[in-house]
């Protein structure tokens, strides 16, 4: 499906946001004086399991209000947040593109606990409270590739997910990291059905190595705000350099174990989807080609085509977690 844009030769201001802009508000905020309490109130270790609920929302507004730029984000022209809150795959909304923001209106965050199982130290019951706390957050740009051949670049705001899976104190049986959405069909009208689209949950997983390394981030923002439902909120990750799909939304339950899971696209079309997902343009989805991708916004008259580049373009940074592997067997 392509997005009608506007002329391109008169945006309003509202529509699109540069990144020289987009960063230099972020300044201004700083430089004000416009910035929480100051991320050191929020140190030290994680909290007990099932703390007390407080004021995430407040917690959150301070943090990201004092994020930091990230220095090595993609240099590329932003998708426009129009773009990035309107076009979206989330089938717990419905399976059209637009169903996620015109579905997800009501939607409500609280309560929400993450569930912490498996290989590992302390499992339990965490509040937003408990996830947000210990960790500062950055701003990163991101190139983001959908297996559907359609392409953005966004600003998200998070933290390393590593960074959240060590205070979890995996064990040495944990290989790899299972995920899983909410099942709440109050709050996800596309679960009321009894012939849903896909089995609910939606679960996703990595390797161990792959959760860990520096890019793979747990989401709580973009473009400078509070993630929205449609693109996932409270808790979405980002792996920069898998399909889209691999970025598993609304994370209630997170799960260390010693065997790779099954993942619900796999379950569904296993030849067309396989458990590693890394971008590939040599590596075709047996319905479409992968070598090129339709970044956003775009339209029939302006399709916007741009070559698609191995591991999403952060080859140099992730190749080596695949070193002797077949990336057409283990795609």
């Amino acid at each position: 499906m392509l997005i009608k844009s506007k002329d391109k030769a008169t945006p309003k201001s509202f529509e699109i946001t540069p990144e020289t802009s987009y960063w230099s508000r972020r300044e201004w905020l700083k430089s004000a004086g416009i910035l929480g309490a100051g991320l050191a109130a929020f140190g030290g270790a994680p909290l007990p399991a099932m703390a007390k609920d407080q004021n995430w929302q407040a917690i959150l507004n301070d943090k990201l209000a004092s994020s930091k730029k990230w220095p090595h984000s993609a240099q590329e022209e932003l998708t426009p947040y129009k773009d990035v809150i309107s076009y979206n795959n989330f089938y717990e909304f419905g399976t059209g593109k637009s169903d996620p923001v015109e579905n997800s209106k009501d939607f409500k965050v609280d309560p929400w606990r993450v569930q912490i199982t498996g290989e590992v130290g302390k499992p339990g019951h965490y509040t937003l409270e408990d996830i947000f706390r210990p960790h500062a957050l950055e701003d990163r740009v991101y190139r983001f590739r959908c297996v559907e051949a359609w392409s953005m670049v966004v600003p998200w705001v998070g933290f390393p997910l590593g960074d959240l899976l060590k205070r979890f104190e995996p064990g040495s049986k944990a290989k790899y990291v299972r995920f899983e959405t909410l099942v709440d069909p109050d709050r996800f009208p596309a679960q009321r059905f009894a012939r849903s689209t896909i089995p609910w949950p939606y679960v996703e997983g990595l390797r161990m190595d792959e959760a860990m390394h520096p890019l793979t981030l747990m989401v709580v923002g973009v473009y400078g705000k509070t993630l929205l439902p449609q693109n996932g909120a409270p808790l979405r990750l980002m792996v920069p350099w898998k399909y889209g799909f691999k970025s598993i939304k609304s994370i209630v339950k997170i799960e260390f174990l010693e065997q790779e899971p099954d993942t619900t696209w796999q379950r569904l079309a296993s030849r067309e989807y396989g458990f590693y997902a890394n971008v590939n343009p040599q590596v075709d989805h047996p319905r479409w080609s992968q070598k090129r991708e339709r970044r956003l916004p775009n339209s029939i008259w302006d399709p916007n085509w741009v070559p698609t580049q191995k591991f999403n373009g952060y080859e140099e940074q992730v190749a080596p977690l695949y070193a002797g592997m077949n990336l057409r067997t283990h795609f």
